[in-house]
This record gives structure tokens, C-alpha cells and sequence, in this order.
């Protein structure tokens, strides 16, 4: 057998990239800085990347004009379908909410997802809430900084906080667990608030909902001004109508047969 991981060089496909490696299994990365080098709107070189593959993780790049997606989407399923793939699993990236939100990071998704899962191929889609190790990066300013862990979420909002590790796991099992073709899961561990989270970092520490505009501007500077906007838009729309967005399917873990690690843990480790 042997992976694909597109998006390998990425935290995200990196930590797919070492669950598969730790099982033991033969992986090829796909992205546009290391490994098999393409791009997803390069028809011809997503069918190569594709060539002897066997099983295959999608993530898609953090663009979100739809006739790109739209792109990106129908190369891979022109490739998948040539090469006979046996278990094809779509990582959103993030929640996707039920109904039509406007938000292009949500609706070019949940239209991939769609695509995807009518194609014939044997997909399945699986839904991340926020990672837990974003609580470290430099546009959110850290955890225990003076005290304080921010977020741009309010606080009122229970996430199901999910590590890098788990969604390798995760997408590990997507892959090659039986009886799963089909579906979309919702993964992580028992939510927690914003304020529940900061008291797993200490007595000390309390939690503050960071303002989306300095998020954004924040995440400009190390992803561009389009990337950031477009993230942005999902945390204003959670402000304003999300309350339960980030909650987990807790069923989802015995259907992957594994068990998310709870932020104590995680928080514990580090």
C-alpha cells in the first residue's frame, strides 16, 4: 500500500505524514515546498503524485475562491478515480456549519465535501474544530502571557479542542478502518470554554477573547492579507451564530476505534 498525503509540509499534513510513518506504512508527500513537489491546479502533476497510490489525504490549500477550489477538487477525483484509489479522506480544515453562512472558508469546503462524496470514490470527511496547538501561535500571542490565553472566540463558545497528533490519528484510521466510507465525522475530545481551558493552564491563568481584526492582522503578516481574511470570517460568523459549532461527535470515537487525548493531557506534556 502506499499514502498520499497532500498538504505533507504543513502542520497538519506533517502530523498525518508521522502517524502513517509510526504505523509503518509507505508515504508520498504532496506540496508545494517539499517532497513530490505540485501544485493542485496542475492537472497532470496531481495525476502523477497520484500514480501507484492506493490511499490518499486531502487537505486543500488555505484558498478560498471558489473556481480554484473548484479546481483543485475535480483534479484530485479525475486522478483518485484513474488510479483505483481504495480509501480517500478530505480533512475541511475546520467545522463546517449546516446551513449557508456566506463564508467563503465554510462554503468552498462543505462544496469540496459535496463533490467528493458524490463522485464514487470511496471518501470520507473528516471535520476538525480549533486545534489546540494554535493556542500557541504568535498571531494568537500564546498561552500564560501575563496570564492571560487568548483566542478570537468568546467565551462562551465550547470547543472540542483537537491536537495535530489526534488528527493524524485520526485521519490514520479514516484510512483504513473498515465501514466508514461515506461519512462525515466531527472530531475531538469533551468541549471545553474558553474559560475552562485557561483553568487547565493554571489557577492563575484566565481566558480572553481576542478581537478578530487583531487576529487577522496578526495572521496577515506571517500568511497574507487573503488567507487571513478569509480565516477571519469564520470566527466572525462563530461570534455571531456558531455557539455549538466546535462541539465534537462523541460517537466518532469508537467509530475510529481510537480516543482523543483531552487538552489536560496534552497541556500536561508540553
Amino acid at each position: 500500500m502506499t499514502f498520499l498525503v497532500m498538504g505533507a509540509s504543513g502542520a497538519q499534513g506533517s502530523a498525518i505524514t508521522r502517524a502513517l510513518t509510526a504505523a509503518g506504512h509507505e508515504v508520498r508527500g504532496f506540496s508545494r515546498t517539499a517532497g513530490f513537489r505540485g501544485d493542485l491546479g496542475d492537472a497532470e502533476r496531481v495525476k502523477e503524485a497520484f500514480a501507484g497510490v492506493t490511499h490518499a489525504s486531502l487537505l486543500l490549500p488555505m484558498v478560498y475562491a471558489a473556481p480554484a477550489v473548484e479546481s483543485y477538487v475535480r483534479n484530485v477525483i479525475d486522478a483518485a478515480s484513474a488510479a483505483g484509489v481504495r480509501r480517500l479522506v478530505f480533512n475541511t480544515g475546520n467545522r463546517i456549519p449546516q446551513g449557508p453562512t456566506g463564508v467563503a472558508a465554510f462554503e468552498t469546503r462543505r462544496a469540496a465535501a459535496a463533490a467528493l462524496l458524490e463522485s464514487g470514490l470511496p471518501v470520507v470527511v473528516l471535520r476538525p474544530p480549533i486545534y489546540l496547538d494554535n493556542v500557541l501561535a504568535p498571531w494568537v500571542a500564546g498561552p500564560l502571557a501575563a496570564g492571560v490565553l487568548r483566542y478570537p472566540i468568546p467565551a462562551h463558545v465550547p470547543v472540542s479542542w483537537l491536537t495535530h497528533a489526534d488528527l493524524g490519528a485520526a485521519t490514520m484510521a479514516a484510512l483504513t478502518r473498515p465501514g466508514v466510507e461515506g461519512r462525515q465525522l466531527d472530531l475531538g475530545p469533551a468541549p471545553l470554554t474558553g474559560p475552562e481551558l485557561a483553568a487547565e493552564f493554571g489557577p492563575g491563568v484566565r481566558y480572553e477573547a481576542q478581537d478578530v481584526a487583531e487576529f487577522e492582522g496578526a495572521l496577515a503578516a506571517a500568511l497574507g492579507e487573503e488567507t487571513a481574511a478569509g480565516v477571519a470570517g469564520t470566527y466572525h460568523w462563530v461570534a455571531e451564530h456558531g455557539r455549538d459549532l466546535y462541539v465534537a461527535d462523541p460517537a466518532v470515537e469508537d467509530l475510529l476505534g481510537m480516543r482523543f487525548q483531552p487538552p489536560a493531557e496534552w497541556i500536561a506534556s508540553r
